[in-house]
């Protein structure tokens, strides 16, 4: 059944969710505080570098059923789409966005709305902060409106089909609110969706990316005894998975985007106490950019007032991604020690390039910190060529497959 959704936050996540929810046929608005987040939409502009998208975008039954606004409306459901940013100085979740998301709606909401609390939170946030709010309307949770939240499982780079055929969590506060919401996601998702409460559906989306933060710490770790052995750490990693119970992931610059650097720290926020080895997991993967630098230094020590031209500036590679960017870290660190440093990046608009033999002119580090396909197929090809166009053709590459 055809509802009236609003959707607030028309970010990485908000803006694709409003699109699917308008192609299955709901009117969906879409709320952003920026205006000219809302104009572009409602001019048919997208922002986002995904071709499927822009494809949908722009089909007919979506621009009909899609209108951006800056304050939100009368609706069927809610669904809250916002970040939720670490405080850096606490190392607690910033929930200050979805309080604001929240407060926008309480006017609007009617008996029988379901509100939706997608953006990635500490446990107990559903039923805690965002119940205490909704219920300040003298409305009451469970029985005049319904609470639920759905972690979004979204890739940057492949977001169609992430966001079509990824399996998806449904954690209502009760099963009202579940079915409610299994109703709307059903509607666009092929993959399965699971029904659980809130608070485990919360945990769970900490629970994955923190798993994937702990494995590449260990891998970070492995790395770091390895370069004292004069063990070639990749060599020693596929030896190792041969076992056929072992699956060691492959070190790094650090880890980046939205998600991995920083739910962990929300496990941490709510039990320090049995967190300790999340919480040292996130200090080896932070300390990465700083032994990168480190070993920059290291190699350019001989050479007075080296030029460096670093390749890859996204968080990982064959991305448009730069959010909390390991590579922008190693950067910012050597320009802070005085280096001359110069970012390129194929996947980036305004740090493109004609070619990399182009960039690297007299230039004295190539320091390759993100190898996305484009780079790796041209350093293959004119790795020679390259090396002849620099001052001193010194190529620093890391954890190559």
């Amino acid at each position: 059944m055809a509802r009236k959704i609003v959707v607030i936050g028309t970010g990485y996540v908000g803006l694709p969710l409003a699109i699917m929810l308008a192609r299955s046929g709901h009117q969906v608005i879409g709320v952003d505080i920026e205006e000219n987040i809302v104009d572009a939409i409602n001019q048919g502009v997208l922002y986002l570098a995904e071709e499927k998208i822009r494809q949908i975008f722009a089909e007919p039954r979506v621009r009909k059923n899609l209108h951006a606004q800056k304050t939100p409306c009368e609706a069927d459901a809610f669904i809250i789409s916002v970040p939720t940013p670490l405080d850096e100085q606490k190392r607690i979740a910033d929930l200050s966005q979805v309080v604001s998301g929240v407060e926008s709606i309480l006017p609007y909401l009617r008996r029988g709305n379901l509100v939706v609390i997608e953006s990635t939170v500490p446990p107990l946030t559903l039923r805690g902060l965002v119940r205490s709010m909704v219920e300040k309307t003298a409305l009451k949770a469970g029985k005049d409106i319904f609470l639920c939240h759905c972690p979004e499982r979204i890739l940057p780079g492949d977001v169609f089909d992430e966001i079509v055929n990824n399996d998806r969590i449904i954690g209502g506060m009760d099963s009202r609110a579940s079915e409610m919401a299994k109703e709307i996601y059903g509607s666009f998702v092929k993959g399965k969706l699971y029904i659980t409460d809130d608070v485990t559906a919360e945990f769970c989306k900490l629970m994955e990316n923190t798993y994937r933060d702990v494995n590449i710490a260990l891998a970070n770790e492995f790395a770091a005894v390895a370069e004292g052995l004069g063990v070639d750490i990749m060599e020693a990693i596929g030896l190792a998975n041969r076992h056929p119970r072992v699956d060691i992931l492959k070190p790094g610059i650090g880890t980046g985007g939205h998600c991995i650097p920083i739910d962990p720290w929300f496990i941490k926020e709510i039990d320090p106490v049995n967190s300790r080895l999340i919480h040292a997991a996130r200090f080896i993967n932070d300390e990465v950019p700083g032994k990168i630098a480190t070993k920059v230094r290291r190699a350019l020590k001989d050479i007075r007032n080296p030029k460096i031209v670093a390749l890859g500036i996204t968080y990982k590679p064959d991305t448009y991604d730069v959010r909390n960017s390991p590579a922008l870290k190693i950067i910012d660190l050597l320009r802070e020690d005085g280096y001359a440093v110069k970012a390129y990046d194929p996947w980036v608009k305004k740090y493109q390039y004609p070619s990399i033999e182009e960039i690297a002119k007299k230039a004295d580090c190539l320091l390759v910190l993100v190898e996305h396909k484009l780079i790796k197929e041209e350093l293959a090809r004119n790795k020679t060529e390259i090396e002849q166009a620099m001052r001193h053709p010194i190529i620093m590459r890391f954890y190559q497959d």
